[in-house]
């Protein structure tokens, strides 16, 4: 009995282990791209940025605003450009002389910060460089120095709109059609009331499904959803 409980556990502990390295590989999964960026409702925005990264404006700044969650990070970091975060950064001092460069969270500044980054625009548009900005709320709304406002209001300047949960259902549905994935839609209610919120994090999961079922022979159930979400994500991820 006790050799027959220890294969028991073992069986157990080797399906944890599995789903949660499992997640561990595809969390932080490809980097963010255009082309993996779930536009909804801003598609002329993702337009305008393609055409603005490839040269086809000449405007030297490109500023995204919404609030958290809409994107605007993601669309920084597939821009490719150098990239800083304000919240870890409010001074740019780990900023470089690059000619393509991203700030994300610009609201974040600090009095340094702004002046650097008043400094780098103008770097940049006499070199004929491009920065990419992304904030809160449009440059005119910004607690920021006005002559800094006045730099990042004179560049391209578009609103993301976050995803409905209509949407975001509607994206999975659509990745899991695209791996052959069964995936009810009550499975992708439960996902999406219990996994964090954001597109990248769900789509992992989706991801993460199609391996592990594929690998173990089981199909998506809620009690499948329930077990992978309990074993892999930390206690404050889960909704």
């Amino acid at each position: 009995m006790d050799e027959s409980w220890s294969m028991l556990k073992s069986v157990s502990l080797s399906s944890s282990n599995a789903m949660h390295q499992l997640i561990l590989d595809l969390l932080p999964e490809s980097a963010p791209t255009l082309d993996n960026f779930v536009a909804g409702g801003n598609a002329e925005t993702v337009a305008a940025l393609t055409g603005w990264l490839a040269g086809a404006r000449p405007e030297t700044s490109f500023c995204l605003w919404g609030e958290a969650g809409s994107g605007r990070s993601h669309l920084l970091l597939a821009s490719g450009f150098t990239s800083i975060d304000a919240l870890l950064d409010p001074a740019l001092s780990k900023a470089t002389n690059a000619e393509q460069m991203a700030v994300d969270h610009v609201e974040a500044l600090n009095e340094a910060g702004q002046i650097a980054l008043f400094n780098h625009f103008n770097r940049l548009k006499m070199a004929g460089g491009q920065l990419l900005t992304a904030a809160n709320q449009p440059p005119a709304h910004l607690a920021l120095r006005e002559d800094l406002r006045t730099r990042l209001g004179s560049g391209l300047i578009y609103r993301l709109q976050p995803l409905s949960d209509a949407e975001k259902a509607s994206a999975l549905a659509a990745q899991a059609r695209e791996r052959a994935l069964k995936l009810s839609p009550e499975s992708i209610d439960y996902l999406m009331r219990h996994a964090p919120r954001d597109m990248r994090t769900l789509s992992a999961f989706v991801g993460a499904l199609d391996r592990y079922t594929l690998e173990h022979k089981r199909a998506v159930t809620l009690p499948l959803l329930r077990e992978l979400l309990n074993e892999t994500l930390p206690l404050d991820l889960r909704q």
